[in-house]
């Protein structure tokens, strides 16, 4: 059925050219909550609902200027990075410095010329997930170093060909100590020449709407289990996605994926023996918010979660799915996907990481996966202004939606269900994966510690 004419690309052309880039917080994350609901609903899902969540800090981007008034004037194309602090009204001229790639050896060279000064960070062009993630993991460090060197603010060379901008956090939810900017890579790389050979003042104007904690809402709906309805199935996917594009890829595209599944398994006319739930969670490109959100308000049910499914990597075709550490899990995914297997969605890893909404259930011991896909042009456009809907391979994502479809329909079916891990177990896996090294590197281990996000016992 999930092959068949459904309204599926449709639902996502809607969602992209009609209500568009959905920032957390804004009124067109709202909207597309809304539609959400709605369409559930109308797909006969059994139940579709919305529940609050809160957000600690809120920053929307709204005007971000760059140019160079020494030794010539020259407009540069910038975009401010979410979290960004702001600069005082008009901007705040200073020096450039070039740090190349950031490393603490490159700071100390630069050594007394860092203090006041506009930091300029080298990058390379991102090609693969690992490039990216790579990516993620200096930030930290590189804006702790420019702090405590005094530094007024940071532009970060493009890893963007051809004057394509796009956002990338440097924090998971909480205000960066300085201005942050990203420069069009081609605007990057002449400022670089220019502040190797001489002098370079350049006027950095970065504008945000910013303000306290606050609250969003996640969209969840459920097909009713027939046999052991009070037993969850979740099928997760982030709804909010940055301002530039229209969050086609990221992640518009697997959204409407979820609610053709609901409503092709609400058509079938028998239910699963479990309960299938769908989330379509907000606050995910801010920290994992939504999905944190929703462990906090249904810690009481998570011994009854079968298993969580997430899914957040555009439209390239499923090649497997990320275990969360657990090898245990690996008999039943395979099963679950057995009358797919032609697909090729059997390349299962026991890996565990930070960076979508699987992370707070991993977390809480809930056994736990996360789609695989093949790249696709998913790294080119992530997080891009060319994030719309004509980069959504909508064949592959067809073929996506029978391969989860079956997996959830799946895994509702299994006789048996992996048991939910305890704190020291979660630990273990933290530990044999280098999970825990990520929490610290992105300032998230302390919540860990001292029992504030994640299972207690």
């Amino acid at each position: 059925m999930m092959l068949a004419a459904t309204p599926v690309e449709d639902d996502l052309r809607h969602l992209c050219d009609r209500i568009g880039g959905r920032p957390t917080g804004s009124r067109a994350c709202d909207r597309s909550v809304d539609w959400f609901l709605e369409k559930f609903r109308q797909a006969g899902a059994d139940l579709a609902w919305t529940e609050p969540f809160p957000v600690p800090h809120r920053w929307e981007g709204d005007r971000t200027a760059a140019r160079v008034v020494t030794p010539e004037e020259a407009p540069l194309d910038a975009v401010a990075m979410p979290y960004s602090a702001t600069t005082p009204k008009g901007g705040l001229e200073r020096d450039v410095v070039f740090i190349g790639a950031g490393s603490a050896e490159e700071f100390e060279r630069a050594g007394a010329r860092l203090r006041g000064a506009l930091l300029l960070l080298d990058s390379k062009v991102l090609v693969t997930f690992e490039d990216l993630f790579g990516d993620y993991l200096r930030m930290p460090a590189i804006m702790q170093r420019a702090e405590a060197a005094g530094a007024a603010g940071i532009l970060v060379v493009g890893a963007r060909d051809r004057h394509l901008l796009y956002r990338h956090i440097a924090t998971f939810g909480w205000p960066a100590p300085l201005p942050m900017a990203i420069l069009a890579r081609e605007d990057g790389l002449r400022l670089a020449r220019m502040a190797q050979e001489g002098r370079v003042r350049l006027r950095l104007e970065v504008a945000a709407r910013t303000g306290p904690a606050y609250r969003s809402r996640n969209l969840l709906a459920e097909i009713r289990g027939r046999d052991r309805p009070e037993e969850i199935v979740l099928a997760g996917a982030h709804l909010d996605s940055w301002d530039l594009g229209t969050g086609a890829l990221d992640n518009g595209a697997n959204c409407a994926m979820l609610l053709d599944i609901a409503r092709q398994m609400a058509a079938l006319g028998t239910r699963p023996r479990r309960t299938v739930r769908f989330a379509l969670f907000t606050g995910e490109e801010q920290g994992m918010f939504g999905s944190l959100g929703y462990v906090r308000a249904h810690r009481p049910e998570l011994d009854r979660h079968a298993a969580v499914a997430i899914f957040d990597i555009g439209t390239g075709r499923f090649t497997g799915f990320s275990l969360g550490g657990r090898e245990d899990l690996r008999p039943q995914v395979a099963g679950a996907l057995r009358g797919v297997e032609g697909y090729g969605a059997g390349r299962h890893t026991a890996d565990a990481f930070v960076g979508t909404d699987n992370y707070d259930f991993l977390l809480e011991g809930v056994p736990n996966l996360v789609a695989s896909q093949a790249q696709a042009n998913y790294m080119e456009n992530y997080h891009a202004s060319s994030d719309t809907f004509d980069k959504a391979d909508l064949r592959e994502l067809k073929v996506n939606g029978a391969i989860a479809a079956t997996l959830l329909w799946g895994l509702a079916e299994s006789p048996e269900r992996p048991a939910r891990q305890g704190r020291a177990e979660i630990a273990e896996v933290m530990r044999r994966t280098g999970l825990a090294d990520q929490m610290k590197t992105f300032g998230l281990w302390a919540e860990w510690e001292k029992k504030e996000r994640g299972r207690p016992d």
